[in-house]
């Protein structure tokens, strides 16, 4: 819950210092993960009228933005679709969107996780690992690993999924420990190998 906060104040700070187009749209998503569907609509909303004719918000921003107020509400499914817009333009990229191309596939691997779809969750996740040029350092390159394995797993290859596990421990050895998410990838780790 903590980290959802900060996700929240982080994306609050970010927007009291610019209402740019970029800004409002990693905002919005961060709002939407976190909970705040409320607060997301209203960015999505005002991005969608600002900008009725541009291919990146119409086409990644937005299905990204509704996609994660869906999957945060539980609508696995109509995520999915919803991301469907995204799925021509996401393995392209220009530098002023290079953060941020690769989060429609990131969250069509979270919605179909969510749906206890395994094997597809795998490859929508393997999408983003093949193309390390486009993810550079932003964070989802890390924590694919860990989406991964619990995709792997999903789908019944412990194999494949005990191996992503240790990729991503091994991405975040050192990390802090109490990191909620690290805590939650050792202790599923630990059941994949009982």
């Amino acid at each position: 819950m903590g980290n959802v906060s900060l996700a929240k104040q982080q994306a609050q700070a970010a927007l009291a210092l610019s209402n740019g187009r970029d800004v409002q749209a990693f905002s919005a998503t961060a709002l939407a993960l976190g909970g705040d569907s409320a607060h997301a609509t209203r960015l999505a909303r005002d991005l969608g009228r600002r900008f009725p004719e541009n291919t990146i918000v119409q086409s990644n921003y937005l299905p990204t933005i509704h996609a994660a107020i869906l999957i945060w509400g539980g609508n696995a499914g109509k995520a999915i679709e919803v991301l469907a817009a995204a799925a021509p333009y996401e393995l392209g990229s220009i530098v002023e969107t290079l953060n941020f191309v690769l989060y429609p596939v990131f969250l069509r691997g979270e919605a179909y996780l969510a749906a206890k779809q395994g094997t597809p969750a795998a490859a929508e996740f393997q999408k983003i690992l093949d193309h390390p040029g486009v993810v550079r350092s932003e964070p989802i390159g890390a924590l694919v690993r860990l989406e991964l394995g619990r995709a792997y797993a999903l789908s019944g290859d412990t194999g494949k999924a005990k191996s992503a596990y240790m990729d991503f421990l091994a991405l975040w050895k050192d990390a802090d420990p109490d990191l909620p998410i690290l805590k939650e990838a050792k202790a599923e780790y630990v059941k994949l190998r009982l």
